[in-house]
């Protein structure tokens, strides 16, 4: 990988890291699925007008947007409402152990006893991390995330079928049908939406911005440009990186304690997951490649 890419990849894996720390913020005044029909519908706003739907494949994009921009970021989000940044960063990486599941049921991807080991640490990794006191209280929350990461890996099927999008039509077209989805069902389920919005900070506004902007436009323009230029062996242990930093910016930024626990249960989920990434079958590196 040429240098500037190297410095590319790290600085995506840097900006998903640290943009839990971001949406700490956001989440601190806005409801969690108020914010994230915020941070669509300005997706929406900016990527729209510049792509088109392709005839015949609006309900392949309505299937995601219900799975991934709907259901996936409402049990984030709502989980991440109530943890630390870093230890929502760990947990989410349950979705790589999943997604090898689901390529096994669904693709007759083999695992192997070196990727079942990945998948038993990973897993093993997270459970101590909520076998920590503290979390007690708030398992019900760490278990959202859980349910996230294998949605997330369901959607990831879906978007398999998708390959022959542009990255930009998708993003635009699913905020658009997910944006006005999860408002309605925060106007349903959530309250105070009116005072959070006008009694906003700048520091919420900016959260949302750099959700839409920063990350959805930017950061993924500049990774799938990377996939398409470098094979999945190159790109994907990049990725082992996000909870790296998403666990150094939680104790940094916000004050979130370093426990021992979150530690071992941190180190040991990206064991397993990079065992899972590493012996990735050639068959699913062929796919990646092309997503």
């Amino acid at each position: 990988m040429r240098p500037v890419d190297l410095l590319l990849a790290v600085g995506v894996m840097l900006i998903w890291g640290y943009n839990f720390v971001i949406a700490k913020y956001g989440l601190a005044e806005l409801p969690p699925l108020l914010f994230m029909a915020l941070r669509f519908g300005l997706v929406a706003l900016l990527l729209v007008p510049f792509v088109r739907m392709p005839r015949g494949r609006w309900r392949d994009v309505l299937i995601l947007s219900v799975m991934l921009g709907l259901t996936h970021f409402s049990l984030m989000f709502t989980g991440l409402a109530h943890v630390d940044a870093a230890v929502a960063a760990i947990v989410i990486q349950v979705q790589v152990p999943a997604s090898a599941a689901m390529s096994m049921l669904f693709f007759g991807d083999r695992i192997g006893w070196r990727r079942a080991l990945g998948m038993a640490v990973a897993i093993g990794g997270v459970a101590i991390l909520a076998g920590e006191p503290r979390h007690s209280s708030a398992l019900w929350a760490i278990g959202l995330i859980v349910l996230a990461a294998i949605v997330w890996a369901a959607a990831n099927i879906q978007m398999k079928r998708m390959t022959d999008l542009d990255p930009s039509t998708i993003n635009g077209w699913m905020s658009l049908f997910a944006a006005p989805m999860l408002l309605a069902v925060s106007l349903a389920i959530e309250d105070g939406q009116w005072q959070a919005v006008t009694r906003a900070s700048l520091w919420a506004w900016m959260a949302v911005a750099f959700q839409g902007v920063v990350v959805v436009i930017f950061s993924y323009a500049i990774w799938y440009r990377l996939l398409r230029t470098y094979s999945v062996n190159q790109t994907m242990p990049y990725t082992l990186l996000v909870p790296v930093f998403g666990v150094l910016s939680g104790v940094l930024f916000l004050g979130e304690p370093a426990s021992w626990t979150l530690l071992i249960g941190g180190i040991a989920t990206l064991i397993g997951v990079g065992i899972i990434i590493l012996r990735r079958p050639k068959a699913v590196e062929a796919q990646a490649q092309v997503t």
